[in-house]
Formats: C-alpha cells, sequence, structure tokens
C-alpha cells in the first residue's frame, strides 16, 4: 500500500482536491453499454479515490457529481443518477462514515426529487461530526448560480457596498470555512472548467488526463499529485 509520504516526502501534499469526473457515458459507449453503466463504473472510481485520499492523510476532496446544468439530459438518465445518489447514501455511507469521511453537499437540494433529498440528509447527519476527511459532492451545483446565491444572500444582509469584500462572499459561499482547492483535476481530457468551482479556484493547479472517469485509478490519481508537487505555486506573485 502506497502511503503519502512516500509521495515526494519533501514535497507537501495538497489539502483540497476537486476533481471534475468526465467520461461517463464515453467510457461506456466505447464498450457497447448504455450511459447508465458509465455512471455505475464511475461510482465504484469514487468510491476508490476516496478510499486512497484518505490513505495519504488528504484534508478535502470535491468531486463534480451533477450540474446543475445536467437537467438538460434524458430523463431516463437524470433518473439513474438520482437513484445513484440515493444507493450510495443507503448502501455505502456506512463505510464512509466508519472511514472517518464527513460529507457535505454543495449544491441547491430544494430541487431534487423528494427520496433524494431524504437519502442526501441522512448521509450528512449522519457523519457530520467524522473530521478523518471531508468529501464534497457537487450535486446540482453550478459555480456562476453558487455567485448569484452569494450576492443574493449578501444583499438580504442589507450590507453597504464597503462591506462586499472577498472574504464576506466567500464566508456566504457553499464551501464556507473550507480551504480553497490547491489542485483541480479533469478526466477525459477536456480542457474547460465546465462551472465548477468558480469562485474557489482562482488560484488552483490544473491537471487534466486523458483518462476516462471509470479508469483513472491510483497510479493516475499519482500522477495528477506527483505533478502537483513539482510545480511552483506563486498566486501571483513572483
Amino acid at each position: 500500500m502506497v502511503k503519502h509520504q512516500s509521495m515526494h516526502a519533501e514535497r507537501q501534499m495538497p489539502r483540497h482536491i476537486g476533481i471534475i469526473m468526465d467520461g461517463n457515458g464515453r467510457w461506456a459507449k466505447r464498450r457497447g453499454l448504455p450511459r447508465t453503466m458509465g455512471h455505475k463504473a464511475g461510482m465504484k472510481t469514487l468510491k476508490e479515490i476516496v478510499k486512497i485520499s484518505v490513505e495519504w492523510g488528504l484534508e478535502m476532496v470535491t468531486v463534480y457529481a451533477f450540474s446543475s446544468e445536467n437537467w438538460k439530459r434524458p430523463g431516463e438518465e437524470i433518473h439513474f443518477l438520482m437513484q445513484l445518489m440515493i444507493e450510495v447514501m443507503n448502501n455505502e455511507i456506512m463505510e464512509l462514515h466508519q472511514a472517518g469521511v464527513k460529507i457535505n453537499i454543495l449544491g441547491d437540494l430544494d430541487s431534487l426529487p423528494e427520496d433524494t433529498k431524504v437519502a442526501i440528509n441522512k448521509g450528512l447527519q449522519l457523519t457530520q461530526n467524522n473530521q478523518v476527511m471531508t468529501l464534497n459532492i457537487a450535486f446540482n451545483y453550478g459555480g456562476r448560480q453558487e455567485i448569484i446565491r452569494a450576492v443574493r444572500l449578501a444583499l438580504e444582509l442589507d450590507l453597504m457596498p464597503e462591506e462586499i469584500t472577498e472574504e464576506k462572499l466567500s464566508s456566504l459561499m457553499y464551501t464556507k470555512d473550507m480551504p480553497d482547492p490547491d489542485l483541480i483535476i479533469r478526466t477525459s481530457g477536456e480542457m474547460r472548467i465546465s462551472n465548477f468551482l468558480l469562485w474557489q479556484i482562482a488560484y488552483s493547479e490544473l491537471y487534466v488526463t486523458d483518462a476516462y472517469w471509470p479508469d483513472f485509478d491510483r497510479k493516475e490519481y499519482e500522477k495528477a499529485v506527483h505533478n502537483y508537487q513539482n510545480r511552483g505555486r506563486r498566486f501571483g506573485g513572483i
């Protein structure tokens, strides 16, 4: 088992990794399978990546599971994804809980189907006090929508213009009190952000791999982190 100490021990591990889990549908299509089977395979990959992240001692992982734009997909696929979330919360949550993983949801839960909301809230409640690692699931999430939501909350607080600072808006995001991602990984080779954590990734390092999400294994994950560890982060400085 590869421990994080062996991964360039003299180099800093990221505190927070964000992952755009892309390519489930194309992975399935290449195998002559329905897209839903790609999502099922992707869930197995997520389970493994979370285990590795805990093993490495990461503080936080945020995964992009369902965007606010994904409602445009066929109804059958949307229903499957909602049921898959229920399955995770009912069948996988205890293993995550026993590993000390806290679950957070980033996104608008109000417009989700009632049975999906119930399952999510059950998982949130069960894991709320866990401290080994936090797994943020961006579900019914969009970066622009999150920023609009934060501005509306600021208006509701009757803030003066000079009170609307970077720190104040950050405190009104879903990611309040969380460190910004150090590293964003995107699978499937697409060179875009797709409305993911637009506020939070201002200085995140980006890493793109051609591997489809179901094929993103330990070796691919190690490559991404090694790549991050060999970069110099300047945050706008020299």
